[in-house]
């Protein structure tokens, strides 16, 4: 299988990067192609352009400028995000990561008919996300509601690929957690990642 798998954390030290570390090693441990898409070092600009957005409902969307990303996407078997939440969120570039290349005729086409929009990404089988929270389990889920899970698997996944491979790994509380906590935190993942 291979793996677009986009890291989006402005720091190489980061515990993200260790999991995406993580995550690349079993990959490949496992036999698996890993094209690792590090959003920060490979400069990627999350703005839309005046030309996508101005040619987001033409016939042809204008994705002249991100086209070296959506041929790795198109490329890819699976994708795996690995992340941090801030504000319940994306980081600002994953979220532009999306916006840009997540477009119409490369992740989903435009119903002409009835304004649905129809799933393209019929290439990706797996889509997991490799996150953390600065926050605990029971705000992310009881209060909160986890809003990243939701768009991800009901907005993202659901409406740009069918009968998908959804996952979603997270360490929560990760502004308090101990040395020995991230250790575990790896592991499971390395043991997760390792069954695909």
């Amino acid at each position: 299988m291979r793996i677009l798998l986009v890291l989006a954390h402005p720091l190489e030290n980061s515990f993200a990067a260790s999991v995406a570390r993580t995550a690349k090693e079993s990959l490949e441990a496992k036999g698996h192609t890993v094209d690792l898409l590090d959003l920060y070092r490979d400069g990627f600009d999350p703005r839309l352009t005046v030309a996508e957005r101005g040619s987001y409902f033409d016939e042809r969307y204008d994705s002249s400028e991100v086209s070296v990303w959506v041929d790795r996407l198109k490329a890819a078997d699976g994708l795996m995000l690995v992340f941090p939440q801030w504000w319940f969120n994306f980081p600002a570039i994953l979220k532009g990561f999306f916006d840009r290349v997540f477009a119409p005729g490369v992740a989903f086409d435009h119903d002409r008919a009835g304004g649905r929009i129809m799933p393209r990404l019929g290439n990706i089988k797996l889509f997991w996300a490799l996150t953390s929270t600065g926050s605990p389990w029971w705000v992310v889920h009881l209060y909160m509601g986890n809003p990243v899970r939701r768009l991800l698997k009901r907005g993202i996944a659901a409406f740009c690929g069918k009968g998908l491979d959804f996952r979603m790994i997270a360490l929560h509380d990760m502004d308090r957690v101990t040395e020995a906590k991230r250790k575990r935190h790896l592991e499971r993942v390395r043991a997760l990642v390792s069954r695909i």
